[in-house]
């Protein structure tokens, strides 16, 4: 039974490999986000800068893991074998936890994921041990816990979220007063005095937080502590003295500098602080096992009183753990995913909006236009343009189409600076105040802020925007909820016999591990052949050539979709009419989002080819007629399966196996067509309408027939009719979109034609 704590351990230590990789994952964004979409400094450069101020930061730890070791629970009151269990029961849900995090690309606070997986598993195991007993009831609870510290964290989330949120907009709508969107001559002038304020700021923030509990703070202790005041102001002439001389002399940008100290700060006290989220818990065990290994004393019956005291910091290890979170930053896709989200939310022109808007998202922005509205009445007009006017957006910038904006900066200089600066200050001062606070709240809170004040969230956007942050605020909740209930769990099943649910808990850990990795991995590929793009051709011939792409896919995907509703309708097959109806789904709002950019598209174009709008305008019409059919068709064949309605009779479905055949030949035909480029096939297709239509007409007839002699089924009745119907609607949309590319191919070939024929002359 001995080994079992011995293999529990190494078991732990391979956990805790998996939960730095996971953690890093997630809490990247803390620092990368403000550099990365501002894009003020190389990829490259921002990531060796974050690299670096991890590696600092873990290194230079303390080790002195308090959360993990007696912050929750009271260690005196478990004995070595419920101690290894509950490690073992908050690593795991910890690393699942996270990962699940990661893979929906959602920032969520590993401090809480921690804090509340050590809570679930300890509280349990206090019930099991209060239930066992004789003598406790369920008032002694208190006495294994250590519940102040959880309502410390509770209100430190809801009081996190509020002050970064209000600071973060403040101060920037503040800042864009004064620097506006055009802000190269203003900087000039007075940047200086912001590049000083902002590097205070953050030097402030990286000895406050960075470095308080690092080995080397007790020796800057007596300079620091104290004299915080003399450390601000001579920062602040030192520092704006610097941004003088490196803006006039050196000729950049001093807020580039701002950007990559920042980064460096953050990094910093990510490593430094959060390290305990990540391998406090392997270390307090590898602490136990050595102090029970050498006692004698069985693992039943040996109390970890010794977890309260004091733990010597581990150099070795905390050199592992800083290379692993830096090879992690660099490599892993998870983190670029989790910061798409921030960036997403915050990012200052149109973008692919993540998050769909709920009732409480329109009931937010709604409630604030008509607060915004009455406020107006009240501000004087002079006062409101000239506001406006500093925060008036350059023109190239709303011009920009969706995909574009994701290749430009998310937001400038000024508000990247402004989030590093905000975020450093606010968990300084939390930190003087021994408030407990989370990184990930406080960055995540002030860049929604900033990104509010900065008028990012227009009418366009803010219902998605503002769906998105209440999406992560409400993780962030889940995140505590879940990992109290899992770890609570997991603690139970360990217990009920830790020899067989060990290894059972650790398999299906490394399962759900790899599925969620390979189900991020497909989600994540790049954007197939198939997908569709958005035309970016100024010119009627470039927009006609384009389009053949979109026709192609929209015929190749729609005829798979179609054939699928009926062979899923005929064999009964729920799965596949299920995954099909996803595919129209997906296909219908690349659709969309091709019609929601033809503002961009209008405006782009040359003077000369306006009539490539009409063009335009009327193939995308036309395809979204043909993707609402096969939505009907495949959505009605589904509710019919899913609801066990009447099976089609046989010849229902040898009909509709007829009319499958003949749409597949002809978009078939169709998408050889537009592959080849072989224009004057479409002449040739157009000719067959007859014929096709004609099939359907026949099958409406001979179902009109059963239904007056042989038909019992309304539901069938319906449903055939139904797909009859859409399918004649779908093949007037297909020939009318056939019929427009034909003539407006044509029509741009002939000038091209007369042309060289007159240049021949």
């Amino acid at each position: 039974m001995d080994n079992i704590y011995l293999y529990m351990l190494i078991a732990l230590t391979i956990l805790a490999v998996a939960d730095i990789v996971v953690g890093v994952s997630n809490d990247a964004i803390n620092f990368l986000n403000s550099a990365i979409g501002s894009k003020a400094i190389s990829l490259r450069t921002i990531m060796i800068v974050a690299s670096l101020g991890i590696f600092i930061g873990a290194v230079y730890s303390s080790g002195l893991m308090e959360v993990a070791r007696k912050g929750i629970f009271v260690p005196a009151e478990f004995n070595f074998h419920e101690i290894m269990l509950i490690f073992m029961t908050v690593m795991i849900t910890d690393i699942l936890l996270l990962d699940f995090f990661n893979t929906l690309g959602l920032p969520t606070s590993t401090t809480v994921s921690i804090v509340f997986n050590l809570l679930g598993a300890a509280v349990v195991m206090a019930l099991i041990k209060i239930g066992a007993s004789e003598t406790e009831t369920l008032a002694d609870l208190s006495s294994y816990i250590n519940t102040k510290k959880a309502f410390e964290i509770i209100s430190g989330i809801l009081l996190s979220v509020v002050i970064a949120f209000t600071v973060g907009a403040i101060v920037q709508w503040v800042s864009r007063l004064i620097f506006t969107f055009h802000n190269t001559d203003k900087i000039k002038n007075i940047g200086a005095i912001f590049g000083g304020l902002a590097l205070t700021a953050i030097l402030y923030f990286i000895f406050m937080k960075g470095l308080k509990g690092t080995p080397y703070y007790n020796e800057l202790k007596g300079y620091i502590e104290g004299n915080e005041t003399y450390i601000i102001v001579i920062g602040f002439v030192l520092f704006t003295l610097f941004s003088f001389v490196y803006q006039n002399i050196i000729k950049k940008n001093v807020l580039m500098v701002v950007i990559a100290v920042g980064t460096f700060g953050l990094a910093l006290a990510f490593a430094g602080n959060d390290l305990v989220n990540f391998i406090g818990v392997p270390m307090a065990a590898y602490h136990s096992y050595e102090a029970w290994s050498v006692s004698g004393i069985a693992a039943t019956e040996f109390s970890m009183d010794v977890l309260g005291n004091k733990m010597p910091a581990e150099p070795f290890l905390l050199f592992i753990a800083g290379g692993i979170m830096v090879v992690t930053l660099w490599f892993s896709k998870k983190a670029k995913t989790v910061a798409e989200t921030e960036i997403g939310l915050s990012r200052q022109s149109e973008t692919h909006e993540k998050f769909k808007p709920n009732l409480l998202s329109r009931s937010i922005v709604k409630g604030t236009s008509l607060f915004t509205n009455a406020l107006m009445v009240i501000i004087p007009k002079s006062a409101q343009e000239k506001v406006n006017a500093s925060f008036e957006k350059p023109k190239s910038a709303l011009l920009l189409t969706k995909d574009q904006s994701i290749d430009a900066p998310a937001f400038d200089m000024i508000r990247a600076s402004v989030n590093l600066m905000v975020a450093g200050v606010l968990i300084s001062i939390a930190t003087t105040m021994k408030l407990p606070l989370s990184t990930t709240y406080v960055t995540f809170m002030v860049a929604m802020g900033t990104s509010l004040a900065d008028r990012a969230w227009g009418s366009e956007s803010a219902v998605y925007r503002v769906a998105g942050v209440l999406n992560v605020i409400g993780g962030w909740f889940f995140t505590a909820f879940a990992a109290f209930i899992g770890a609570g769990t997991v603690v139970f099943l360990i217990n009920w016999h830790p020899a067989v649910m060990t290894p059972v808990l650790l398999l299906l850990t490394v399962i759900l591990l790899v599925r969620n990795y390979l189900s991020h991995k497909n989600k994540s590929v790049s954007k197939s052949e198939d997908s569709l793009k958005n035309a970016e051709s100024s010119s009627l011939q470039g927009v006609i050539h384009e389009s053949t792409h979109n026709i192609a896919n929209v015929v190749k995907r729609g005829n798979k979709i179609y054939s699928n509703a009926i062979n899923g309708l005929a064999r009964q097959d729920l799965a596949m009419l299920k995954k099909n109806k996803k595919q129209i789904e997906k296909l219908s709002l690349e659709v969309d989002n091709l019609r929601d950019n033809i503002f961009y598209f209008i405006k782009n174009l040359d003077e000369s080819s306006v009539g490539a709008s009409n063009f335009y305008i009327n193939i995308l019409g036309y395809l979204q007629d043909m993707t609402q059919s096969l939505e009907y068709i495949s959505k009605a064949s589904h509710k019919h399966v899913n609801n066990n309605h009447k099976k089609l009779k046989f010849n229902q479905i040898k009909e509709l196996k007829e009319v499958d055949h003949s749409m597949e030949n002809l978009l078939v035909e169709i998408k050889e067509a537009f592959d080849s480029r072989s224009f004057e096939q479409i002449g040739a297709i157009l000719k067959s309408e007859k014929a096709i239509f004609k099939i359907v007409s026949e099958k409406i007839h001979k179902q009109v027939e059963r239904t007056r002699t042989e038909e019992s089924s309304p539901k069938n009745t319906t449903l055939y009719f139904g797909l009859l119907l859409e399918t004649k609607d779908l093949l007037t949309a297909t020939m009318n979109l056939l019929e427009e590319y034909h003539n407006a191919h044509d029509a741009s070939v002939e000038p091209a034609k007369l042309s060289t024929e007159e240049e021949e002359e």
